[in-house]
């Protein structure tokens, strides 16, 4: 392996049947071990299809990943990204050891810590210090060594009131800030992350994004980044890594990679889901209006289904979101199996651009029932002339109504 790369994947493919543990039958178990012991390669390798979470296939085993390739050079900042269901996730478990490959082969110089779900590697019934040690242990690191990173660990995660807590008792907020805060400061070479900075608050993020810089820029570390926030993703990284149905399909300078992404996504502004709720999303402009439409259908009662937006412009910044629960009283959201529901947006007006919308969906008494992220991206057209007066040009991605006043003293 090159000495100056800290990952490299070669030709990595990982194979899932579908809805099972193993293989779900103990003649396919002994079917692939024997296969594997005589050299023959796992037998049901011709059955997998191409991973399409949007439609139906004839087999139950899916590639999650397929021949992937890449290589990751010491101190990248590398930004994956990709729809929901690409492979970024089954990438970063086989990096971090969680999971094998099927075929391929992945070589690592340096210590791994990853971060790849809320809490991953806390003991639940150990307060947030002793996990700190435990999580520094798993890393190689001695404890005297722990120890001395302690107080900036805890200072930066901000739960000092909290730290000689079970981790139990901590909220998913909490255990992300834990979680980030050891991984970030036990000096592995390599530092992996995945979308569970997005359970933090903003302050929290910007916070974490400022400590990734630093220690890759100033202290030579490399770090994976998975991320549906195309800002987060410009300003972190420095090289991009498109996923798709398992594969990657492009590689190149951040730029160029989150461009491709927002291009490629969903250009139509109807879509019908393959989604235990949600079945179907429209969006409409009509001059500065904009129409979203959703129709759900459950199996059991929903208590109060609640449906929620965010319009994000082309980088993942939000521009404005909202739900019903915003609404002033006397608005009434009765139980109900199926049904639509219907938002219309008169102010404010979105000038010309790409947009990203995101949806939710939320019950009384089930919490969160689905999260849609960039599900429909939109267009809006012509609209920069619509709001000219004269010389002045509104600035921004969004026009509001302005009234001008004027109180000339000669």
């Amino acid at each position: 392996m090159n000495n100056n790369l800290a990952i490299d994947v070669q030709d990595v493919s990982k194979l899932y049947r579908l809805g099972m543990l193993g293989t779900g039958t103990i003649s396919h178990d002994l079917n692939r071990l024997f296969s594997k012991l005589t050299g023959k390669g796992d037998p049901y390798e011709k059955l997998g299809q191409v991973n399409d979470r949007t439609a139906k296939g004839s087999s139950d085993y899916v590639w999650a990943l397929k021949n992937i390739s890449f290589s990751v050079n010491k101190g990248e900042v590398l930004g994956v990204i990709g729809q929901n269901g690409a492979g970024k996730s089954t990438l970063l478990k086989i990096l971090s050891k969680i999971t094998g490959p099927t075929t391929g082969v992945i070589k690592v110089n340096g210590r791994i810590a990853s971060l790849l779900e809320v809490g991953t590697g806390f003991h639940p019934e150990m307060s947030g210090r002793e996990n700190v040690f435990l999580n520094g242990a798993i890393l190689g690191m001695r404890k005297k060594e722990i120890a001395a990173k302690l107080d900036a660990i805890i200072d930066f995660a901000g739960v000092e009131r909290y730290i000689d807590t079970p981790v139990k008792r901590y909220s998913s907020g909490m255990k992300v800030r834990l979680g980030f805060a050891v991984a970030a400061h036990l000096e592995p070479e390599i530092l992996i992350v995945d979308e569970v900075l997005a359970v933090g608050d903003a302050d929290f993020q910007k916070k974490c994004i400022g400590k990734m810089k630093d220690v890759s820029s100033q202290e030579g570390r490399t770090i994976l980044f998975v991320s549906h926030n195309m800002a987060a993703i410009n300003r972190l990284c420095t090289r991009g890594v498109l996923m798709s149905r398992g594969g990657v399909i492009a590689d190149g300078s951040v730029e160029s990679i989150t461009s491709l992404y927002l291009n490629n996504a969903q250009q139509t502004n109807e879509i019908h889901l393959d989604h235990p709720f949600i079945k179907y999303i429209n969006v409409a402009q009509v001059l500065e209006n904009i129409h979203i439409e959703v129709r759900f259908e459950s199996d059991q009662e929903l208590t109060k289904p609640i449906l929620g937006f965010v319009v994000s412009d082309a980088n993942g910044n939000r521009i404005f979101g909202s739900n019903p629960q915003h609404q002033p009283p006397g608005y009434d959201i009765l139980p109900a199996k199926k049904g639509s529901i219907k938002v219309d947006i008169s102010y404010p007006k979105l000038l010309d651009g790409t947009y990203l919308l995101s949806v939710y969906m939320i019950d009384v008494l089930l919490g969160d029932i689905a999260v849609i992220e960039n599900i429909v991206s939109f267009d809006v057209k012509d609209m920069v002339n619509y709001h000219k007066y004269g010389q002045a040009t509104v600035l921004g991605p969004v026009s509001p109504q302005l009234q001008w006043h004027y109180n000339y003293i000669p």
